[in-house]
């Protein structure tokens, strides 16, 4: 079990560098399809922000903002949702993850492009955060039955 540190300056420190990491995530996800970064890289950001709170308020503190059994269903739900951004072009005829299959014909399908690929953006990265999150939380000495 992770106690939190006793000093009010790492607490602090902590919990600003978290906020901070949490709103660069945000960015890196959003600006993914122009640059570097992505899904990925923002769920790990974001699964880094929560493990730094975990650290530096302990887990007991930290669990207000974001549960440990929440961790898996948060995963379960990103998975999902990069699931069904494909297999919603395979019900209206086209391939696994081909974005000019779907019925939005007023959309231009760059446009239809840009927006699916940002779902699956935002999937990729909840459920890289939760289970990154869950995996950490296993590994700190919190049992099945702790949850």
């Amino acid at each position: 079990m992770i106690v939190g540190a006793d000093s009010l300056i790492v607490r602090l420190s902590c919990r600003i560098i978290a906020r901070i990491l949490q709103v660069f995530a945000i960015y890196v996800v959003f600006h993914g399809h122009y640059s570097p970064g992505g899904g990925f890289q923002g769920g790990g950001l974001l699964a880094a922000a929560v493990v730094l709170m975990r650290i530096g308020e302990g887990k007991a503190d930290s669990e207000r903002e974001f549960p440990a059994n929440y961790a898996l269903l948060v995963g379960s739900l990103g998975a999902m949702v990069f699931l069904l951004a494909g297999v919603a072009n395979v019900i209206f005829g086209g391939r696994y993850l081909e974005y000019d299959s779907l019925p939005f014909k007023a959309i231009p399908p760059e446009d239809l492009h840009y927006w699916e690929i940002l779902v699956i953006e935002v999937g990729v990265a909840i459920a890289v955060m939760g289970i990154l999150v869950s995996i950490f939380d296993r590994l700190s000495g919190g049992s099945r039955n702790d949850d």
